[in-house]
Parts: C-alpha cells; sequence; structure tokens
C-alpha cells in the first residue's frame, strides 16, 4: 500500500514527505536580526508551547554540556517570577497568535525584561515592532512540528551572537549535509522492501505506541511521540531510560492484555550502562511489555545522531497517517479547539 504513488499523493495533500526530506535545509537557513543589548544573560527562558517549544527541547538537548547558562522552558500562560534584568526571555510562537505566548510577552513587557521574539508573523511580531524588541522571522507556511529546525538554527545564532557558544552554525551547517545523504532512502519512491520507515509505519499500524530512549536521543523518543499524535493522529506516549528503571519498569505488569506497541531508540553515545539496563529490563519484562522495535542510531556526534532519529520518526509518522487514512498535514482538533477558546 505504501508502495502505490497514487495512495500517497491521494493523502498527501500538503506534501509533508517533501517537507519533511527538505528539513536538513533549514539548518542552513541564515537570519537577520540585531540585538538591543548584547550583554550575556545569566539564564534563558522559553516561553513557547507544542512545537514552538521544541527548539529549546533541541537545544537543551544537544548542548548540554557546552551552554553556559540555563535553558528553561515554559509552556503555560505565566513566567517564573525567578527572572531578573539579566535574563533573555525568548517568546517563541510559530503562528504568532498562541495565546500563552502572548501572556508570557505581556508578563515580560510588565515586569521590564529583555525580550527576543521568535515568529513566522502574527500578533507577536505586531507586537514585537510595537514594543521595540529583537525580533526574529521564521519562514512561513508550515506546521509548527515540522519547522523546528529552522529555529534550532535561530536560537543558535542567537546564542553566538550574545558569546555564549561557538561555532553552531558551521555544526549545523555540516550536520544537514550529512543528513540530507540519508533522507532519499526513506522516501516515497523507495520501496518498502528496503525503506526502514515504511518498514516500523506497517509494524505500528492499528496500536498505540510507546517510545523509549536514553539520555542521548531523548528528545527524539518525544518528537516521535509528537508525531506519531500530530502527524499519524494516533495515540502515543515516550519516557527516557534510566529513569524508566525507577518506575516505568514496574509499570508493564498490569493489566494483562496490552496492544501497545514498543519502540526502543538507542544509541551507542549512551554510557555503557544504558545499553545494559535496555537489555536486562527487556528480558525481564519479556512476556509482559511487548517485545520492543530496537533502532539504533547512526550518526559520529549526538547532533547527527539526533537528526537520524528525528527526521526518521517524521517519516515513519507520516507514512503511518497514510496507514490510517489520513493527511498528515492538518490538525483539525487543534485548531477547532483554539476557535472555540476565543
Amino acid at each position: 500500500m505504501l508502495d502505490d504513488s497514487q495512495f500517497v499523493s491521494r493523502l498527501d495533500k500538503s506534501n509533508a514527505l517533501g517537507v519533511i526530506a527538505g528539513q536538513p535545509d533549514q539548518l542552513k537557513q541564515d537570519f537577520d536580526f540585531e540585538l538591543s543589548s548584547k550583554n550575556k544573560p545569566t539564564n534563558i527562558v522559553l516561553a513557547g508551547m507544542g512545537g514552538s517549544a521544541l527548539a529549546a527541547e533541541f537545544i537543551n538537548s544537544w548542548l548540554l554540556n557546552r551552554l553556559p547558562v540555563p535553558l528553561t522552558i515554559t509552556r503555560d500562560y505565566a513566567l517564573p517570577a525567578w527572572l531578573d534584568k539579566d535574563s533573555l526571555v525568548l517568546i517563541s510562537s510559530y503562528s504568532g497568535n498562541t495565546e500563552e505566548s502572548l501572556s508570557c510577552l505581556q508578563a515580560a513587557l510588565k515586569r521590564k525584561l529583555r525580550v527576543v521574539v521568535i515568529s513566522s508573523g502574527g500578533q507577536l511580531q505586531n507586537e514585537a515592532k510595537a514594543n521595540k524588541l529583537t525580533f526574529i522571522a521564521l519562514p512561513t507556511g508550515l506546521q509548527p512540528r515540522l519547522a523546528v529546525l529552522f529555529e534550532v538554527k535561530a536560537i543558535s545564532a542567537l546564542l553566538e551572537k550574545f558569546g555564549l557558544v561557538s561555532g553552531l552554525t558551521g555544526e549545523l551547517a555540516e550536520a544537514a549535509d550529512w543528513m540530507s545523504a540519508h533522507t532519499g532512502s526513506w522516501s516515497s519512491d523507495s520501496s518498502t522492501a528496503s525503506n526502514q520507515a515504511k518498514q516500523i509505519a506497517e509494524e505500528l499500524f492499528n496500536n498505540p505506541i510507546v517510545v523509549y530512549a536514553g539520555p542521548t536521543l531523548a528528545y527524539a523518543a518525544m518528537k516521535w511521540k509528537i508525531d506519531f499524535n500530530e502527524n499519524s493522529k494516533n495515540l502515543a506516549f515516550y519516557y527516557i531510560w534510566p529513569e524508566f528503571d525507577h518506575n516505568e519498569f514496574q509499570g508493564w505488569r498490569f493489566p494483562k492484555d496490552k496492544t501497545f506497541k514498543v519502540v526502543e531508540l538507542q544509541s551507542k553515545l549512551d554510557n555503557d550502562q544504558i545499553a545494559k539496563r535496555f537489555d536486562i529490563s527487556n528480558r525481564l519484562l519479556s512476556g509482559q511489555m511487548p517485545s520492543p522495535i530496537i533502532i539504533w542510531s547512526e550518526g559520529k556526534s549526538k547532533l547527527q545522531q539526533m537528526l537520524w532519529a528525528v527526521i526518521l520518526g517524521d517519516f515513519v509518522s507520516a507514512y503511518l497517517a497514510f496507514l490510517n487514512g489520513i493527511d498528515p498535514t492538518p490538525v483539525e482538533l487543534v485548531e477547532k479547539l483554539k476557535k472555540e477558546l476565543q
């Protein structure tokens, strides 16, 4: 079915597969903006929801041992009380109209905090202009979950301008070139017999899904879960090792009748004990947890492995959407909810 080009094109009305395949090029996007102050912040908070918060999650994972100041994410209508004049508040909303982000912007302005706005337009752009705030314009026309790498590049450029971390934009461009060479094997033109993404989607079809990962691919596990929810309109959850072995591990005992499919994203960059934990946990849970689909991420660096795992998941979720008989791109329930909240 997934090798039937007419079947795929009938459902993929907004060219989700093309957008997914082109994501590495987002990391080469140039962003032209000026900072009102180049004083290094002592801490950074990004206020954003859904896909508009994912770039900060990506940055936090990628630069865990390199970013010299904390980067905190708030998914709320309010900002943390501890922010001060040395803080930097990033207000992120791809559409520019997310009500939680707009609320946080008003709170930041009221408290006279230093603010940078990241958006593709909307009311946030108008507010940024009216209040003479630094504004980073994202390219328009995408779903936020498929524009994350644009914002990863934007935040990386911002961190470099502040002198917090160097070399990021070059690393991203190099990783983009490396990643672009891998997406062809997951494209719709590649047959199921040799297409890992299609094979995984077929294994997952018609089941709720749990995605597990170790620290290196923790962000990827989160992104897979979100993609299954938004692209495939499929129930999915995720969790991270080694924390898994301290609680969720025990939870697979009941109920006895389980219809879940389990995916494990594994990386040779993780601590050796993580691989050992996966092996022992899978053995001890045999007969209780469904046998997992184990995926070893490719790439020499953490950045490469994160990109590889994330984009594979994007493809898998799109193919699962087709198997579910739907277009991956629209999120009708989310849009309906937003209208009813007004």
